[in-house]
């Protein structure tokens, strides 16, 4: 566990109601840096429920979650979103990039909820797009780009921090396949240039096949698929 960029052991979450729903139940894992981890399961299982945790977005029932060694779960809300902003990035099925900024505005925010200086963010942003193919796209808005145009600045945006780890929720999910091929090749490249590992959940089968490990989410635990 020592060398894992991101790990959680015993894992478990719980949604109380009218009856309780035991979504996760002792979830152990660790992702090495550089490492690519597919998390495959069918609809309700729990993967959504499982990054969120990983990512301090939500409390567990019961289990820890470390981002580099420190206890996600022994800090206060605002040291978890200092963790979640300089430690992990996130990209979704939907690029949720804000409709009326450029692509090198959205890029460059979170640098700005840091505090960097504007014209560092920017400068910032700037090669981060260039990294996925964008550098022509700066000034564009999302509505001027396409569907891979779009996931690609999602990407940019959450590497742009330099994260241990980029926690990806169906980040192909939206997309046509060669399109996917596309974010894929750029999620690798980048991986490989800043050491940077991913967790992807996904339905997809052919991208699942060519993360480095591919675990299956079933009655609440990962097994090896």
């Amino acid at each position: 566990m020592s060398e894992a960029v991101i790990a959680c052991r015993g894992l478990a979450k719980t949604y109380h109601g009218p009856q309780p729903v035991h979504v996760l139940t002792g979830v152990d894992l660790a992702v090495r840096p550089r490492e690519r981890v597919a998390v495959m399961g069918k609809s309700g299982s729990g993967k959504s429920t499982l990054l969120h945790l990983l990512g301090g977005l939500d409390a567990p029932t019961a289990g820890t979650v470390r981002v580099r060694g420190r206890v996600l779960g022994e800090m206060g809300e605002a040291e978890r979103g200092r963790v979640r902003n300089e430690t992990l990035g996130f990209v979704y099925q939907f690029h949720h990039l804000l409709p009326e900024f450029s692509a090198l505005e959205n890029v460059a925010m979170p640098l700005f909820i840091r505090r960097l200086p504007k014209t560092e963010a920017l400068e910032r942003a700037r090669a981060a797009l260039a990294e996925v193919g964008l550098a022509h796209r700066l000034e564009h808005q999302p509505g001027e780009l396409s569907g891979g145009e779009r996931q690609r600045a999602a990407f940019a945006r959450a590497l742009v921090t330099e994260p241990a780890c980029v926690l990806a929720d169906e980040p192909t999910g939206n997309l046509d396949t060669h399109t996917a091929d596309e974010v894929f090749e750029a999620m690798v490249k980048l991986s490989a240039a800043r050491g940077t590992a991913f967790v992807i959940v996904t339905h997809d089968e052919a991208l699942a096949a060519r993360a480095e490990r591919i675990l299956e989410l079933r009655d609440g635990k990962l097994h090896p698929k």
